[in-house]
């Protein structure tokens, strides 16, 4: 029997690694500034922030309302 072996990736959609090339001469804290930014585009702080405890769906629910009535109240302003 012949098995093949091949990584299971959980989320298809998102990268594992983020790479930063630096040449020769460059400035690595221009480089850890690039890091940086590119870390915080992934959102992956906000999401281990947010599993960091459970919030009950109704409460998730809640909060989206809010907010959106919210942005709805400042669109009618702005009109």
């Amino acid at each position: 029997m012949n098995f093949k072996s091949s990584a299971v990736n959980l989320h298809p959609n998102k990268n594992t690694m983020l790479s930063i090339p630096v040449k020769e001469g460059d400035n690595i804290e221009r480089a850890l500034k690039r890091f940086k930014k590119k870390f915080d585009r992934t959102k992956r702080m906000r999401e281990l922030r947010a599993r960091r405890e459970f919030v009950k769906p109704s409460v998730v629910n809640r909060e989206q309302r809010k907010k959106a009535r919210y942005k709805n109240g400042l669109n009618i302003k702005n009109d």
